[in-house]
């Protein structure tokens, strides 16, 4: 019997991980009363006595929580941005580099980011493969679902009181994503990309976008179309040829879904690179479960919803 932990289960991702673990065998959650959830020496027993301890808590929380763990046998998982870039983490996308091997043995795994996931599903297999130059200066705008602002956000959105609130949103707007170090870290690129993201009044999904000319390549099209469909055979990231509904690419088409749609079009002078998933899904509770599946030595499916 795995005995998993769920630190910060009240949120949006840990709420959404403890509801499908119910669906998973030989487990045993470890529950701390509500009284107990802010105490340190519980959350501390908590931590030390599970197999495996899942962290849904802001960056703070999450380094705090780290640090409670002297049991050198328990597996982190990490959903917070505070990890992502650190020594002795792996970083919880499975099918980029060799990482679902290191995922298989780590003891601290941190979880992407959503924005990033997107950027670096992208942009990691065509630097991977010689496709673009490391050196390359990029562009890259997201967008996305409200829900994955937190509670606060999501109050806001759902009970709209200001009219701004039904128009898209640009934000981060100094340069300083939270998510940038790790688009540029786990891609291998010298700079980071000049990075647009915007949150809109739909719940659930996301679309990130990187316009790029095709002098920008070192190969053909072609070639990085082929590139997509070889490096996520067999995942839950897909090349998908012809994705456009009628000319239109929909932002929340994969709304509760775990899975990822890698797309090319143009082919001329500039290409667009879009990478469609859902802000929650492949973006968070879903990656944190596939990565908890390759720990158990599940199949990375299990439990996901695809």
């Amino acid at each position: 019997m795995t005995k998993i932990f769920i630190d910060g289960s009240s949120g949006t991702t840990g709420l959404s991980i403890h509801e499908r673990l119910s669906s998973y065998k030989d487990i045993e959650i470890i529950e701390l009363p509500a009284e107990l959830k802010k105490d340190i020496q519980a959350k501390k027993q908590a931590i030390n006595s599970s197999d495996i301890t899942i962290l849904c808590l802001p960056d703070a929380s999450a380094k705090e929580s780290v640090s409670l763990c002297e049991n050198e046998n328990v597996v982190i998982i990490d959903t917070s941005t505070a990890h992502r870039t650190a020594e002795g983490w792996v970083y919880g996308f499975a099918e980029i580099g060799d990482n679902r091997e290191k995922i298989k043995t780590a003891k601290r795994i941190a979880n992407p980011g959503c924005h990033a996931s997107g950027f670096i599903s992208l942009i990691a297999p065509l630097v991977e493969k010689g496709a673009i130059d490391k050196e390359e200066k990029l562009t890259c705008f997201s967008i996305t679902g409200y829900t994955g602002g937190g509670k606060n956000m999501i109050s806001e959105y759902e009970v709209i009181a200001d009219e701004s609130l039904k128009a898209p949103r640009l934000y981060a707007l100094g340069q300083k994503h939270k998510h940038l170090p790790e688009m540029t870290l786990i891609t291998g690129l010298k700079y980071s990309p000049a990075f647009c993201p915007i949150v809109a009044n739909f719940s659930r999904g996301m679309e990130v976008v990187i316009p790029l000319p095709t002098s920008a390549l070192k190969v053909s099209v072609e070639k990085v179309k082929e590139i997509y469909k070889n490096y996520y055979t067999g995942s839950v990231v897909k090349f998908v040829e012809n994705a456009d509904e009628n000319g239109f690419l929909t932002s929340n088409k994969l709304a509760e879904k775990d899975s990822m749609e890698i797309s090319v079009f143009g082919g001329e002078d500039n290409i667009t690179l879009i990478s469609r998933f859902d802000n929650l899904g492949k973006g968070a509770c879903g990656s944190a479960l596939q990565n908890l599946n390759i720990v158990l030595g599940l199949n990375e499916e299990n439990g996901l919803n695809l």
